[in-house]
């Protein structure tokens, strides 16, 4: 509950404090607040995060990390599957349910996706992109502390996804805390000169994270494209295209 939980103090917070600054935009209304947690979480990026994926990336060959990106994406089976059902999807249900017992045991705990050159599509789903498929609209942009570009629908998706997960259930929490850091670490050294390049060029990285979070989401609601699992656990959530995995 702790995602909804930020969104809820955060939008709390700030629409006082950007009432008072007279700050309304369509999109962005709560902009004010938003740009400092984004520094803060920008700061947080230059000095610890992309410090770390660096040497990560430095020591482990491109297989190993492509392989623990595959094992945490492999976890994600229960929410995808779910709601694949909720937005009606059988079809791409069957192919997770496939996908998950095809690499849980050819490969080997979903270290390995021989699903995919099986035909076995992989997709992208959770319960903020549920609840637009039904109609919920998003609410203002908002970042939030260390998990980054979000929005109200997609708080609550974060919080019912936790829950679909299982593993909070039977796994401690510190151990989740600790795996999903790894994770974390592992993903941002696929986009470390990406990241890199963005900051460089664009005129307000503010700005250009929130527009591709925006489009991003916004595209993968009413499938226009297929996004990755891995994408979305990016500190930032920026949407490069990610090293092509072999």
């Amino acid at each position: 509950m702790v995602p909804l939980l930020a969104a809820v103090l955060v939008l709390s917070w700030a629409a006082a404090v950007c009432a008072a600054e007279d700050v309304d935009t369509e999109r962005d209304p709560l902009e004010c607040v938003n740009r400092k947690i984004f520094w803060f979480n920008d700061k947080l990026d230059v000095y610890v995060l992309a410090p770390v994926a660096t040497g990560w990336e430095k020591v482990s060959p491109r297989r190993v990390r492509t392989s623990v990106s595959n094992f945490f994406g492999n976890l994600r089976f229960p929410i995808v599957t779910v709601n694949d059902l909720l937005q009606g999807k059988v079809k791409d249900s069957a192919s997770d349910v496939g996908r998950f017992a095809v690499n849980t045991t050819v490969g080997v705990l979903g270290f390995f996706d021989p699903a995919s050159g099986w035909g076995l599509v992989k997709h992208d789903e959770d319960f903020g992109q549920t609840l637009g498929v039904w109609g919920v609209p998003p609410g203002p942009y908002l970042v939030l502390p260390l998990l980054g570009p979000s929005d109200p629908r997609d708080a609550t998706g974060f919080a019912v996804d936790y829950a679909l997960s299982v593993t909070p259930f039977f796994i401690d929490e510190a151990i989740l805390w600790g795996a999903r850091v790894g994770d974390t670490v592992n993903e941002r050294s696929f986009v470390l000169k990406q990241v890199e390049d963005a900051k460089a060029s664009a005129f307000d990285y503010y700005t250009f994270v929130r527009n591709a979070y925006l489009q991003r989401r916004r595209a993968l609601v009413r499938d226009l494209v297929e996004g990755s699992a891995e994408e979305s656990e990016e500190l930032y959530h920026p949407e490069f295209d990610l090293e092509e995995k072999p």
